[in-house]
C-alpha cells in the first residue's frame, strides 16, 4: 500500500508532467524535458519542472541529461497563408495554448519538426465544415507536417463518392490545403495512419477531430500507444463544437447535404460549400453525390438510413427491436475507419472487435454494416474465407457448400439471405 508521502510526490510530479504537457514538451522517460527542437530545456526535481539556465544550454547546467540522438528531421514547406493566433484552438486541456516563441515562421521557411499533425475523416461529401477542420488543423500544426487523410469507404447511402473522386472534389473545394490531402488507399483507418507516422519517424502526433469524437479517438489513440505504434506524445485536438441545429459552419454536416440531395434541395447544399466555388462546380459535386446514392432508385423511407444523427429515434427503434446491428455482425465505425465484429450490444453503443483482436467501442450512430460488394475472391485472406454477404465470393462459397455448379433462373439475393438465414 502507497504511503501518504508517497501520494504527495507522485501527486507533484503529475503537475510536473501537465505543466511540461502544457508548454509542448516531450519527456525523455528519466525526468529530463526536451522543446520542440530537440534541445532539454527543463528536468523534474523533487516533484516540481526547473528549467535550465539559457533555456536548454548544457554550458549553463553540468546535471543536464544527455541529449538524445534525434531522427533525421522532417521537413515541410510552410504554408504562405499567415497564422491567425488570435482565435483559440479548443481542446480536451482548456489550457493548452502555443507556447511562447513556436509561432509559425515566414513564408517559404523549413521548418524541422518531429511532431506531425493529422486529420481522419469521411467528406462525404466535402462541406464549409471540412474546411474549419482543416483551418483549425493548420493552427495545430504552426507550420510543421500536416497530413489529412480522407477514408476510402464507398457506398450508396452514407458514403457516395468514391475516394478518388471525394479526394478531386476536396482539393477544389479546399486550395489552400491541396498539398496536404493525402490520397493514399492504404490509409483506411486511424491505426493506419499513426502506424505510417510512426514509422516515418515521428516522435508525437497531433489528431485534430470534432468536439463530438474527441473523447473516441482520444481513448483509441492512446489505448494501443506502445503497441501498434510508438509516439513519446498523442494529442487529440478539437476543431471546435458542432450543433446539427444551428445554422453556417457550425451546423453544417456531411449527413445535412446527403439529406438535402435526396431532397433535391440545391439551393440548401449550396450552403454547405465555400463561398469561392462556382456554382457550376458545385452543381458537379451535387449531381455525383446524386448519382453515388442512386437517387433515382433508391427510396429512402427513413431518413436514419443516410443521415442517422437526425433521425436519432428512428435509429433507435430499428436497433432495439434487433433488426439493426445483431451480435456477430460486421460493422465499420465511421469515424476511424476500424472494422470489427459485434460482441456486445449496449443501450445506444457497440462493443466490437477487429480481425487483429483490437476492440473498440462506438454509438450506433457512428457505424453501418460492412460489406465488399466488389470482394470476388473466395478468401479474404490467406486464413480467413470471404462469408461477407453480397459479395461474388461468398455467393461462391455457399455455392460449393449447397453442391451447386451453376445457378440459372432464379434470385441470387433471395438464395444467399435463405442460406443464412438456415446457418
Amino acid at each position: 500500500m502507497k504511503g501518504f508521502s508517497q501520494f504527495l510526490v507522485e501527486a507533484e510530479t503529475s503537475k510536473a508532467a501537465a505543466e511540461a504537457k502544457r508548454l509542448q514538451l516531450t519527456s525523455d522517460g528519466h525526468g529530463g524535458w526536451t522543446d520542440r527542437s530537440g534541445k532539454y530545456v527543463a528536468k523534474t526535481e523533487g516533484g516540481k519542472l526547473v528549467f535550465f539556465k539559457g533555456r536548454g544550454s548544457k554550458q549553463d547546467d553540468d546535471k543536464s541529461p544527455a541529449k538524445r540522438p534525434a531522427p533525421e528531421a522532417i521537413k515541410r514547406k510552410v504554408s504562405p497563408k499567415p497564422a491567425d493566433q488570435k482565435a483559440a484552438v479548443k481542446t480536451k486541456d482548456p489550457e493548452l495554448k502555443p507556447p511562447s516563441g513556436t509561432e509559425k515562421p515566414d513564408e517559404g521557411d523549413e521548418v524541422e519538426s518531429d511532431t506531425v499533425t493529422v486529420a481522419f475523416g469521411r467528406f462525404n461529401p466535402p462541406t464549409i465544415g471540412h474546411e474549419k477542420l482543416m483551418k483549425a488543423a493548420d493552427k495545430v500544426a504552426l507550420g510543421g507536417p500536416l497530413k489529412i487523410y480522407p477514408s476510402r469507404t464507398q457506398d450508396s447511402k452514407k458514403n457516395p463518392l468514391d475516394p478518388d473522386m471525394k479526394i478531386s472534389f476536396m482539393k477544389k473545394m479546399f486550395p489552400d490545403f491541396e498539398e496536404n490531402i493525402i490520397n493514399d488507399g492504404e490509409m483506411k483507418s486511424i491505426f493506419n495512419v499513426l502506424i505510417a507516422a510512426s514509422e516515418e519517424g515521428y516522435k508525437n502526433v497531433n489528431i485534430v477531430v470534432g468536439a463530438d469524437r474527441q473523447s473516441e479517438f482520444e481513448n483509441l489513440a492512446t489505448k494501443y500507444n506502445g503497441e501498434l505504434y510508438k509516439f513519446d506524445d498523442i494529442r487529440v485536438v478539437s476543431a471546435g463544437v458542432r450543433d446539427a441545429d444551428a445554422e453556417g459552419v457550425e451546423g453544417m454536416s456531411a449527413s445535412k447535404m446527403r439529406k438535402a440531395v435526396v431532397d433535391g434541395d440545391f439551393k440548401s447544399f449550396k450552403t454547405g460549400t465555400p463561398k469561392s466555388i462556382k456554382d457550376a462546380d458545385i452543381e458537379s459535386i451535387f449531381n455525383a453525390v446524386k448519382s453515388g446514392m442512386k437517387v433515382k432508385k433508391m427510396k429512402v423511407t427513413e431518413l436514419w438510413q443516410i443521415a442517422p444523427k437526425y433521425d436519432a429515434k428512428g435509429l433507435r427503434e430499428q436497433y432495439v427491436s434487433g433488426k439493426l446491428y445483431r451480435l456477430g455482425d460486421i460493422v465499420e465505425n465511421l469515424n476511424t475507419g476500424l472494422i470489427g465484429k459485434i460482441i456486445r450490444r449496449g443501450t445506444n453503443h457497440l462493443i466490437c472487435v477487429t480481425e487483429e483482436n483490437h476492440m473498440f467501442k462506438s454509438w450506433i450512430r457512428d457505424v453501418m454494416e460492412y460489406t465488399e460488394v466488389k470482394m470476388s475472391s473466395r478468401m479474404r485472406d490467406k486464413t480467413h474465407p470471404n462469408y461477407l454477404v453480397g459479395t461474388s465470393g461468398y455467393r461462391k462459397n455457399v455455392m460449393d457448400k449447397m453442391g451447386v455448379k451453376k445457378i440459372t433462373n432464379f434470385n441470387i439475393k433471395e438464395f444467399i439471405n435463405k442460406y443464412k438465414l438456415v446457418k
